[in-house]
């Protein structure tokens, strides 16, 4: 085993595609493709499973790659500190539902890390896209909520891709609205006097399943309602029509303003909402600094 061929194992995780890091590693894809198969045979496991469609990890693979970020992390420290060679690009991508702390924290690891070169990603996508990209190795961490009327049917996704889930905070549900909104004064309000407002949500494709919407109460039904995918587009619809939605309560004024407020809503339900990864692969060094950015946000 080399570190070359797990610079090799990495670089495939990294593009999902052997004819993308060939490129990239500026080697053919046949040497590429051999090398991996050796480094297989060697270690008795199954890395990358190939189908039709294409290559993924495997659930072995997906913790020798956990293994092999540290390993060459660790090198490249040591290259750094006594060869003087210059450090290979940082990679760390996230994937996660549409929390304003999850940007605040990726800022955070930008700024703290960004004296580097580097290659990072922060998707704000669907839930079920978010459980397929950690899945696939495309994202090391996921953030997502589970309550009492999602549980069972995440969870059991979960699982089925060898997946873990562990929990970053409980809140009670808050509904995010204009300061202008005539709901904005009072201390709290009830699902029945939203009635008369427009309701918003986020869009999640060919998966619009109850269990997979990023608002809780989601099987209630609304006179008015307007499904959006991005966040931007969902805040200034909440200023411009007067419209609601339902989060955490946990909200930036650095990034988000201060024309947008959360109310707490009255409803027993709770918001636990945590971050997913591999049951068996080690978090990199850029994933433990953006889960401990995570945290200040949240505590901030």
């Amino acid at each position: 085993m080399t570190l070359q061929q797990l610079k090799y194992v990495i670089e495939v995780a990294n593009r999902g595609s052997m004819n993308e890091a060939a490129k990239r590693l500026f080697i053919s894809q046949p040497s590429l493709s051999n090398a991996i198969k050796d480094l297989e045979e060697e270690i008795h496991i199954t890395i990358f499973e190939r189908t039709n469609k294409g290559i993924s990890l495997s659930k072995e693979g997906a913790e020798f790659l956990g293994y092999a970020r540290q390993v060459i992390e660790q090198a490249e420290l040591l290259e750094s500190r006594y060869l003087n060679a210059k450090p290979s690009p940082q990679h760390f991508s996230v994937s996660t539902q549409h929390y304003a702390f999850a940007v605040n924290a990726f800022v955070h690891l930008v700024r703290e890390y960004g004296q580097d070169e580097y290659e990072l990603a922060l998707r704000e996508t669907k839930t079920h896209e978010i459980i397929q990209d950690v899945k696939t190795q495309r994202s090391e961490m996921g953030i997502l909520y589970l309550n009492e009327f999602n549980g069972k049917v995440i969870n059991r996704l979960l699982k089925d891709a060898n997946l873990k889930f562990t929990s970053l905070f409980t809140a009670k549900p808050h509904i995010f609205i204009s300061v202008h909104n005539p709901l904005a004064k009072q201390s709290i309000v009830t699902v029945d006097q939203l009635q008369d407002y427009p309701y918003l949500s986020f869009e999640q494709g060919e998966y619009n399943s109850f269990h997979f919407s990023e608002e809780i109460l989601s099987t209630l039904s609304h006179s008015k309602s307007i499904r959006v995918n991005d966040r931007a587009t969902l805040f200034n619809l909440l200023i411009g029509l007067n419209g609601y939605t339902i989060s955490t309560g946990v909200l930036s004024a650095d990034l988000n303003g201060n024309e947008i407020i959360p109310v707490p809503l009255a409803c027993e339900e709770t918001i636990n909402v945590g971050w997913i990864s591999h049951k068996d692969a080690a978090l990199s060094k850029l994933a433990l600094a953006y889960l401990e950015a995570l945290h200040q946000a949240i505590i901030e």
